[in-house]
This record gives C-alpha cells, sequence and structure tokens, in this order.
C-alpha cells in the first residue's frame, strides 16, 4: 500500500493528513505508538473477562486491522480491537455449563452472520440498516446486552475480593471523570494497572484472600498468582490450550488457541450481538465521514463486512470478534492525522506483542477483586450507550409504539427471563430480550393507525411533541413515525 507524502511530511498547524497521506516515518510510528496506547487497554481486557488469552487477542487485533485497512481500499481509518459487546455472551455461556471452545464457537457464528451482513448492505445500501434497527431497536438492544452483565460482576468477580473491588470502582470513577484528553480515554488501563499494584501491596499487608465455593468449602489463595509468568517464555506463541479438562474456576481461566465448539443453543445467545456490532460499526464510519469530509456510505456495508471476516479469524483460533475502536477514532480526532499509515504501524506493534508469551502472563494474572472493580463500572457503561443513541436520535417515549415493546425486550434481558419451548430447547435473556425488541417493534409498527384514536393510551401519544405543516399548523402525529420534530403539543 502507498500512502502520499503530505507536504514535505510536517504537519503545519490547521492541517489535515487525509487517510491515503502520510507524514514522514519517524512521525508516523510515533502516531502509530498513540494508537497502539489508545487500544491496549480495552484489547486485553475484554478477552481476559471472557477467559480468553489477551496475549492471542493483541496479536489477532493487529492482523485483523491489516485485514480491515485493505478490504476497506485505505478509505475508513479505524483499529480494529476487542469487541465488549460479547462479555455478557460469554458469561450467559459458562452460567449455562459452557466452556471457552462453546464461547467462541457462539461467537464465530456471529461473526460470520456479521459477514453476510455485511455482504447485504454493501449490494443493498445503508438504507436497509436504519429500515430494520432504528435507533430505538439499536439502543434497547445495546441496553440490555449490558445491563444482563450484572448478575456476572456480583456472582462472579466482586465476591472473590471486595475490598480491592470496591478501592478501583472508586478509581475507575475518579479517573475517567477527573482526567483530561487522552489520560481520560484510557483511564480503564490506568485503573488496572493501579489494581494490579495495590493487589500486591495488599497481599503483602494482608496475606492471601479466603474464598468460599458453590459446595461450601474454602480455600485460600494470594491475589496475584505470579507462577505463570515466571515460567513464561519472553518469545514465543500464544499457548495452545487443551479444553478436555477445563473447568471454570480453576487456577487461570483464559486459554490459548483452541478449536472452537458449536452449540445451536449458544448461538442463539450471541446473535443478538450482531445488532449492537453493526451499530456500532455504522456510528464509527459515519464519524469517520464527518472528520475526513467525505462521504463514505458507499463504504458502510465494505466496512461492516470487513470487521464480520476479521472477527471470524480471530474467533476460529480462539482470539474472539473484533470491533473498530472509538479510542482511536478520539486520537485521529484530537491530531487531525487520518493516515491509515498509522493505523498500519500500530497492527505491526500489536502483532509483535503476541509473540510475547511473558506479556500474555502478566495479563492473565490479573486478580479478580480487579476485575471485579473495573466491570461493575463498564458494564454499566456499556448498558447506557443504549440510552445515548436514544438521546442523540431523539427517540419518542410518548410513542406507545417505541415504549411498550422496548420495555418489555429490556426487562427480558436485564432479568434473564426465560421461555422454555421443551427439556432441550429455551430462549432466554439476551436472546430472548433482543426478539422481542425486534419483532416487537416492528409488528407495532404494523398495528399502530395512522390517525391516533381518541381513547385508551391517548395519553401516551398526545401528550408528546407534535409536527407542523407548513403553514405552521398543528398536525396530529402518527404513532409510527420514529423522531417527530420538535413543536407544539397535540391535545
Amino acid at each position: 500500500m502507498i500512502w502520499k507524502l503530505h507536504g514535505n511530511g510536517h504537519l503545519e498547524p490547521g492541517a489535515v493528513v487525509a487517510p491515503d497521506e502520510r507524514l514522514s516515518w519517524g512521525k508516523t510510528v510515533g502516531l502509530g505508538a498513540q494508537h497502539v496506547v489508545a487500544m491496549f487497554g480495552a484489547t486485553f481486557v475484554f478477552p481476559l473477562l471472557m477467559g480468553l488469552n489477551p496475549q492471542l487477542a493483541v496479536m489477532m487485533s493487529g492482523i485483523a486491522t491489516l485485514l480491515f485497512i485493505v478490504l476497506t481500499r485505505n478509505r475508513v481509518p479505524s483499529y480494529l480491537g476487542s469487541s465488549a459487546s460479547f462479555t455478557g455472551v460469554a458469561a450467559a455461556i459458562y452460567a449455562q455449563g459452557g466452556n471457552p471452545a462453546s464461547v467462541t464457537g457462539a461467537l464465530l457464528i456471529t461473526s460470520v452472520a456479521l459477514l453476510v451482513i455485511g455482504i447485504i448492505i454493501h449490494l443493498v445500501g445503508a438504507r436497509l440498516v436504519h429500515a430494520v434497527l432504528p435507533p430505538a431497536v439499536t439502543g434497547a438492544v445495546v441496553m440490555l446486552i449490558g445491563f444482563n452483565l450484572a448478575p456476572v460482576v456480583a456472582g462472579v468477580y466482586w465476591p472473590k475480593d471486595q475490598l480491592t473491588a470496591a478501592i478501583v470502582m472508586v478509581v475507575v470513577i475518579v479517573l475517567s471523570v477527573g482526567l483530561r484528553g487522552y489520560l481520560g480515554r484510557i483511564a480503564i488501563f490506568l485503573s488496572l494497572v493501579f489494581g494490579y499494584a495495590l493487589s500486591a501491596v495488599l497481599d503483602r499487608v494482608l496475606g492471601p484472600i479466603t474464598t468460599t465455593a458453590a459446595d461450601g468449602s474454602s480455600s485460600s489463595a494470594y491475589r496475584i498468582a505470579w507462577h505463570g509468568v515466571r515460567s513464561a517464555d519472553w518469545v514465543g506463541l500464544p499457548p495452545i490450550t487443551d479444553l478436555a479438562h477445563w473447568k471454570f474456576g480453576a487456577t487461570t481461566n483464559v486459554v490459548g488457541f483452541h478449536t472452537p465448539q458449536f452449540s445451536f443453543a449458544f448461538a442463539l445467545v450471541a446473535l443478538p450481538v450482531v445488532i449492537a456490532l453493526i451499530a456500532e460499526n455504522t456510528g464509527h464510519v459515519k464519524a469517520v465521514a464527518e472528520m475526513t469530509g467525505k462521504n463514505l456510505d458507499g463504504d458502510m456495508g465494505r466496512a461492516v463486512a470487513a470487521d464480520g471476516l476479521a472477527s471470524t479469524l480471530a474467533s476460529a483460533v480462539g482470539a474472539g470478534p473484533t470491533t473498530t475502536y472509538a479510542e482511536n477514532i478520539g486520537v485521529m480526532a484530537s491530531t487531525r492525522v487520518y493516515s491509515t499509515a498509522a493505523y498500519v504501524v500500530a497492527a505491526v506493534v500489536a502483532i509483535l506483542f503476541g509473540f510475547s508469551p511473558k506479556f500474555g502472563a502478566v495479563v492473565s494474572a490479573t486478580p479478580p477483586g480487579v476485575l471485579g472493580g473495573i466491570t461493575v463500572v463498564l458494564y454499566g457503561m456499556i448498558g447506557l450507550l443504549g440510552a445515548k443513541i436514544w438521546k442523540e436520535n431523539r427517540v419518542d417515549f410518548g410513542n406507545p409504539v417505541n415504549l411498550v415493546p422496548l420495555a418489555a425486550g429490556i426487562i427480558i434481558g436485564i432479568g434473564n427471563v426465560t421461555l422454555t419451548f421443551s427439556p432441550t430447547f429455551s430462549l432466554g435473556g439476551i436472546a430472548l430480550g433482543t426478539l422481542v425488541t425486534v419483532i416487537g417493534y416492528h409488528v407495532a409498527r404494523l398495528l399502530a393507525p395512522a390517525t391516533p384514536p381518541d381513547d385508551a393510551g391517548a395519553n401516551l401519544v398526545f401528550d408528546a411533541p407534535g409536527i407542523y405543516t407548513e403553514d405552521d399548523e398543528p398536525a396530529v402525529r402518527d404513532p409510527r413515525e420514529e423522531t417527530p420534530q420538535l413543536g407544539r403539543r397535540v391535545r
């Protein structure tokens, strides 16, 4: 891939570097290093939460980014890191007796679905996304995915070391709010480093912690177990894991290269996340288009398909899916350098990190209390992104078409409500909540009258902003409309 040299290779004040341009290689390497640090924390935290190998995930993120840049024809500068959307899926599969191979099998199926949908979007056009998944629906699905994770924090991470978890939670909040600029963007990473150091101090001062298993037996262990770090090589590939005797809750739940296993029931748990990934990818493409001043609607399907293909490759070897990273889009916004050359540098650095088992072992030894403090904030943030989608698109919840089916789907997702069809097949949680949200919304649109009735339910419809005709006469709102214009209320 060839980039045009921007000017004389230096960035003048107020200048913008286009995706197909580059600065001098020295400056490009420096910008690439910024992208590495921006993606680094999330890229190894999320696989860690899913029981997957962070060393392998970082390596595959570099390969995925290179693949994405090639497939999008050097037009969409983005870094592909580990996706946060699947942490709840992994927790749900483990709760149902699955293992990491079951997780990656479900994620692989979801990645293939994303690839197929991306191809369809490319052929039909971006309007397909807006028609099938309007903001009301995508916001609800993202919200129920995030809030469905609450029991994982309460039952898995937090109880193992409540003191450390509570302190790290406070640190995450303080750093996320108190830090500005770039440091604020890596607050999660900084909190993890702090929690790691805090755990080492508490091990020395307070000694080991005692945990009680589900069968009532107790065991003591130090917060940080570094035996795997000491034995790990400095240079080498991520480990190959035999899952024949794997058991959740062992000394380490982190696995390396492995072959995915496929289950229809687990696939149903994971497939709803496709909606969140489509919303995430299309949102990032629009953000890049706005920053670069180029219309990228024609590249939206190609970008979604590229992420699907990259995720398929990463999941096939046991690393888990990838997605475009907002953290790196933020770096571009602050530097005004949109060169894909910087992303290529970042991808190569990530691949090199993947060749260090010592690095992977250090990350894999992250204490559970630290993960508890991080996830209690992080999972809530994922859920509130759904509310952000609603707010930015002015979704009208005075409209029962939006209010009723979304309310049902969200409660099902958060409460892990289950619908049992047979002793061997049931739907619940994320899967059932998403189906109710998507299908219920479109059924409600079909059933809603063009002119709302004057009887029951009128308070929901008419106590909302009306729309105006050109002569400023108030018109009766169609309750099927997604985001009405603001105006005087119609009574």
